[in-house]
This record gives structure tokens, C-alpha cells and sequence, in this order.
């Protein structure tokens, strides 16, 4: 009975943090927490059919190449912002409705959820939001092969178009503008665009980053083929000057970056970005902390979203504690899991003892450690390394961690390795686990089922099961189908 109803006082704690910023945040959210529109009203409760609305275009000859591309990077775009909202309720709640089905042992139901689902907490920006964009190089519709935009069909079919992303509603205009600066010097340069890599030519994508004040980063990906770092050389300063004194200055770069390479993907320590006019990072702010961005740097798409995502992250994992009518310290460690740059960790770090973050970049660590220093946060610790490796040796030096121990995940899609679900899962000081997750219906499932089945001697899950307690979907990419959502567990 104690532990129900600690376990009930921590979820009324949570939820009454999260009112609070939220209210502070998002003026129209009503008293019993339900968001109001920009229509004024509540989102309906009535299911959204598919037959009531304009649906997409099934691309017969009279649909545009605008319309085309809006439908693959922005599906959502003919839906009212409501109406978005509602979707990705339906489907948070039915994809979380499989963990409950398998938590009772009953085949998953549609709102059969065991554990409550907030609304979707909306992105305060909902056009123009994303702070980076890569836009490829192909053959355009005119089959002109030196065209920057997004791809409109598949390389398996053989169909690739590249369309200018111009109309696109999450695009800022100052990525769009470089999109166009980058066309126009790629069709003056004398050498080819690099379409497919047996094929030769060398100008691929380029990468545009923005932060709130404006300030710009451009990110070129060169291959070099056979020629030699002269000759490499020669065309390196024709972009330079192009972008810092030619029609391209209209862009006001603060960063030019320039990656060559052989390679799809490579990292910087493959191959090392080379900065080749201005500032080597930019800066963004979040929740009243200050972080550097590197070319590399992982960060969230949606600056604004992402103070909310944060808040709520936050909050769900050290909710503050009422003493005397004032906010105490709730203390003890907290361990972030793949912290990239470390700005989830270091925007809690002023609620607990310390900070522990891991992450497989060496590069983002690199920041992490940077951004501590630069927000005069002591507190944190930052280590380099595959979680799998770092975490069961770790883990066990943390089971006298004072005050409490509590873990915040943020994996790729890929997931969590097999590995550090059972340390997270064998280690009895965790009590609370918060898992932050851009498809829950992935891999992602599969380490919630391993977090909360029953104990398993075979997978050598041995320790107590954690249980879903609250989810709380919020909408990083407004116009498309997709959002974050938190997941808070407990035992």
C-alpha cells in the first residue's frame, strides 16, 4: 500500500509541475489541463476520419511537383494545426495501447491504455520551425542534373526528382535562400554535381543551420574523386568568394564549412569539417541556458518545441518538491543516457547532486563539456563511449549514490542496446526512468517491453520490473506525423 501510494503522490507531483509550465508557457491552457486551439476550443474528442477530409492527391498528372514533395516531408500540411494535434493523439494512444496489451497479457485494444496520455503539447512555432535542413543534389524536373531541393521518388525505381523545397511549411526562408545561393554556384562551377558516386562529380548536398538570433552555418559536401588538394583547393576559394563576396553574400553566412569526402557519412573525426570563412559554432539558448552548435552537433530541429520537450522532460524527472510554500532541491544523481551535446542534462542539473552523461560522439561530449563550462554548471560529468560498453561498469559504481538515482534515455531510433536495458534494468537504485523517444512504435518498443516484463533469467532481465506510469507526446515537427513522446517509468 506505501508503494501505491508513493507511486501516486510522485505521478500528482509531475502532473502539477507540468500544469504549472504549461500555463506559463501556453496562456490558453485551460484548468483541467486540456489546450486551447487557435480557434479558441478544445481539440475534439471525436476520431478524425480519413473521409471527412481532403485527402492527398493520388499524384495523377494534374498534381505539381510542389504538391508532391509537400505530401513526402510535410504529409500533414492540408490538416488544420488541430486537427494535426488530434491525429497524433490517435496514434500515441494507439501505439502506446501495444505496451499496455502486453503489460496484461491481452492482445492490444485501441484506448486500452493502462497508464494516462496526456494532449499533445503544441510546438509555440508551427511554420518554419526547423533550425537545420540538407538539401540534396540531383536531376530537377527540366532534368537539369545541378538542382538543390528534396527528393520525389526512389532510387530503386529509378524515378529520383529534385525539387526545389521553396513552399515547404517547416522551412525557414533563410535555408531556402542558401538552398537557391548554393544552385546558382554549383551551375557556374565547371565541375559536376556528384549524383551517384561511381559516376564521378563532386558537389553534393549542403547543410543550413540557423539559431533563434538569426545567425547562419553552411555545411558543403564535396567529394574530391581524383583531384588533388590544389585543384581542391582552387574551388574551395570560388565558394568562399561566391558566398562571402558574390551574389551569395546576400545570405550573410557567420559560418562556411566544407567536408570532402568518399564516403555517404563520415563524422569529423573521419573527416574533419574545415572551416573556411567565420565563426566555427553557433549558439542557442534553451530554457535560459546557453549551447554551442558545431557543424556536427546533434539539436533539436524546433528551438521552441524543444524548451517545452525539455521542460516536460524536466519535470517528469525530478519534480520539485513544496516546503514552507518555497521549491527545495530534489538532489541525488541523475544519469543521461546518449546526452549528444548534453543540453537535456544540463537544463535539470540545478535540481540534482549531479549530473552523469554518456554519449558515443566524442565530438558532441567535446560540446557537452563545453556548454557545462560556459553555463557555469559544476555539477556535470560527461563521458565518451558506446553505452553498452560504458553503462554495466558505471552503473554499479552508482548504487550508493546518495540521495537517489534516476535515469533519462534519448536513443536513436535504433533504440537502446540489449545491454543497457538489463543494466538499467538490474540496477535496484533506479526508480524512475524517463524515456524520451521520436517512434515508439520501433525499436523503442521493444526496450519498453524488456524495462516492465516480468522477470526473465534467460535474457538476465533479474530485476524488479519498472511500470509505466504517464506519457506525454510533444509536437516537435508540426505539419508532419511525427513527435516526441516521454515516457515515465517506476517502480
Amino acid at each position: 500500500m506505501a508503494l501505491v501510494a508513493a507511486r501516486s503522490k510522485s505521478v500528482i507531483f509531475v502532473k502539477r509541475d507540468l500544469l504549472r509550465y504549461l500555463r506559463k508557457t501556453f496562456p490558453r491552457f485551460l484548468a483541467n489541463g486540456t489546450i486551447v486551439t487557435e480557434q479558441g476550443n478544445p481539440p475534439s474528442k471525436k476520431r478524425w476520419r480519413k473521409g471527412k477530409e481532403k485527402k492527398p492527391p493520388s499524384w495523377t498528372d494534374d498534381v505539381s511537383w510542389e504538391e508532391r514533395l509537400a505530401d513526402v516531408v510535410t504529409p500533414l500540411w492540408r490538416l488544420s494545426y488541430d486537427k494535426q494535434l488530434e491525429l497524433k493523439l490517435q496514434n500515441q494512444e494507439k501505439i502506446l495501447s501495444q505496451l499496455s496489451g502486453h503489460l496484461s497479457g491481452d492482445s492490444p485494444v485501441r484506448d486500452k491504455l493502462s497508464f494516462p496520455v496526456l494532449p499533445v503539447l503544441p510546438s509555440p512555432v508551427r511554420d518554419g520551425y526547423r533550425n537545420k535542413s540538407t538539401f540534396s543534389v540531383n536531376r530537377g524536373v527540366d532534368g537539369n542534373p545541378k538542382t538543390v531541393g528534396f527528393y520525389v521518388g526512389t532510387g530503386r525505381k529509378g524515378n529520383i526528382v529534385c525539387v526545389s523545397g521553396d513552399h515547404l511549411l517547416n522551412m525557414p526562408q533563410k535555408h531556402k535562400l542558401v538552398a537557391r545561393c548554393y544552385q546558382d554556384f554549383i551551375r557556374l562551377s565547371s565541375l559536376e554535381p556528384c549524383l551517384l558516386f561511381h559516376t564521378g562529380g563532386h558537389w553534393r548536398e549542403i547543410t543550413v543551420r540557423t539559431n533563434k538570433e538569426g545567425c547562419t552555418m553552411a555545411i558543403v559536401y564535396f567529394h574530391p574523386q581524383s583531384l588533388t588538394p590544389a585543384e581542391v583547393a582552387v574551388h574551395k576559394a570560388e565558394l568562399v568568394d561566391y558566398f562571402t563576396q558574390g551574389p551569395g553574400s546576400v545570405c550573410q553566412l557567420d559560418s562556411l564549412y566544407f567536408q570532402e569526402s568518399s564516403m555517404t557519412r563520415c563524422t569529423h573525426e573521419q573527416s574533419p569539417y574545415q572551416l573556411l570563412y567565420g565563426q566555427p559554432h553557433i549558439y542557442e539558448e534553451i530554457l535560459g541556458f546557453k549551447f554551442r552548435i558545431s557543424a556536427d552537433a546533434f539539436f533539436q530541429v524546433n528551438q521552441a518545441a524543444a524548451e517545452v520537450l525539455y521542460a516536460t522532460v524536466r519535470d517528469l524527472c525530478v519534480p520539485n518538491t513544496e516546503e514552507d510554500g518555497g521549491q527545495t532541491k530534489a538532489g541525488g544523481t541523475l544519469l543521461d543516457v546518449c546526452c549528444g551535446t548534453g543540453a537535456m542534462g544540463i537544463t535539470i542539473s540545478p535540481r540534482v547532486d549531479k549530473i552523469i552523461g554518456i554519449e558515443l560522439t566524442e565530438q558532441a561530449v567535446e560540446d557537452a563539456k563545453h556548454n557545462a563550462a560556459l553555463n557555469n554548471v559544476l555539477n556535470c560529468e560527461f563521458i565518451s563511449g558506446k553505452a553498452e560498453a560504458v553503462l554495466p561498469g558505471l552503473i554499479s559504481q552508482l548504487s550508493f549514490a546518495g540521495r537517489g538515482l534516476t535515469v533519462v534515455v534519448n536513443p536513436a531510433r535504433a533504440g537502446l542496446h540489449h545491454r543497457v536495458v538489463r543494466a538499467l534494468r538490474n540496477q535496484p537504485a533506479i526508480r524512475r526512468l524517463v524515456y524520451v523517444s521520436c517512434k515508439p512504435d520501433g525499436e523503442a518498443m521493444r526496450n519498453f517491453k524488456e524495462l516492465c516484463c516480468d522477470p526473465n533469467s534467460q535474457k538476465k532481465l533479474t530485476g524488479e520490473a519498472f511500470s509505466p506510469t504517464l506519457a506525454v507526446p510533444v509536437d516537435m515537427f508540426p505539419h508532419t506525423p511525427h513527435c516526441e513522446v516521454v515516457i515515465l517509468f517506476e517502480r
